[in-house]
């Protein structure tokens, strides 16, 4: 897995500039580019950083049986957008209407 390009990718699906990542998370742009860009290695705690910013858990980032899932799948692209509050919503409902 290159970690960089899974950076690159979750913040392109969520459709922040690499700038927009770095202040949001507290990490310098230079050093997030070089990241994405597999010069330098980020830590764990990094990783969670970024991953709260963009609102996925570390679980989500390290699953590689979702690549490419948000770029395919264009319901799958809106719910990625969804903050936390509007993805809970939207499971209750999904419940009431899939619940037989």
């Amino acid at each position: 897995m290159d970690t960089g390009k899974r950076i690159s990718f979750f913040r392109e699906a969520k459709g922040y500039s690499v700038n927009k990542l770095a202040t949001l998370s507290g990490v310098s742009q230079s050093y997030l580019r070089d990241v994405e860009l597999g010069k330098k290695n980020p830590t764990v705690e990094i990783i969670s950083c970024l991953c709260d910013t963009l609102g996925i858990s570390l679980k989500e980032f390290f699953d590689t049986e979702t690549d490419g899932a948000f770029g395919e799948d264009p319901l799958l692209k809106q719910i990625f957008h969804l903050t936390p509050a509007q993805r809970k919503a939207l499971v209750a409902f999904l419940e009431t209407i899939t619940t037989k």
